[in-house]
């Protein structure tokens, strides 16, 4: 399984967030920013090439070999993006006040549904299994862990298990969301999937298997 951000070493970080801010870079101008030589921004480029955070550019000036500029990926730019968790918690707050229950449950349907648009897609395999794989490793992309594994050998029932909470404190204020996370869940994977463990319960972790 893909574990992106557990992957990168913090110099590599300082990298991306270089590139976040500063646009398309040159190694020269990389090194002179970070302070550190060229050969070892051209380490840290190729590690972060290879894992397609970041791609390079041709630069033509006159003649002889083009020069390279670097900059990052969607998947990169989706990486290091903002942390949106103070919007969503309003969000959330203000869709939780109104007095419609109906308007509620219709703008609760329309973000499931655009979630859904959004990632159904990027969801491979044929089995159970091989979804749960595909969807933790598209979650670890957007550092969220999770990690699959096999819970009962002899019904091979797989099971996904929350590492971390994706949304901690409006978990703990409205498990609404929990309601909401497990139908996302079950829809992305085909297989209607219940909470089985959840940390609001005392649980050590959230776990989700097919019911």
């Amino acid at each position: 399984m893909s574990t992106v951000a557990a992957a990168i070493p913090s110099t590599d970080n300082d990298v991306l967030e270089l590139l976040r801010a500063c646009g398309p870079l040159g190694v020269a101008e990389l090194a002179a920013e970070i302070a550190v030589t060229p050969t070892a921004v051209r380490q840290r480029l190729a590690r972060l090439l290879a894992q397609g955070l970041v791609e390079r550019q041709p630069v033509r000036n006159g003649r002889g070999r083009p020069k390279h500029r670097y900059r990052l990926t969607s998947k990169g730019i989706r990486y290091t993006g903002s942390n949106f968790a103070d919007l969503a918690w309003a969000l959330w707050r203000e869709v939780s006040k109104l007095e419609d229950h109906e308007v509620r449950r219709t703008v609760f349907r329309r973000v499931l549904q655009s979630l859904l648009e959004r990632y159904a897609s990027q969801i491979q395999g044929r089995t159970l299994l091989e979804r749960m794989r595909s969807l933790a490793e598209l979650l670890a992309e957007r550092r969220v862990s999770f990690s699959v594994e096999i819970a009962d050998q002899t019904r091979q029932l797989p099971v996904l298990t929350a590492n971390v909470c994706p949304y901690p404190e409006l978990a703990e204020s409205d498990r609404t969301i929990c309601a909401l996370e497990r139908v996302l869940l079950s829809e992305l994977l085909g297989e209607n999937i219940t909470l089985a463990e959840c940390r609001l319960d005392g649980g050590s972790t959230c776990r989700f298997q097919p019911s």
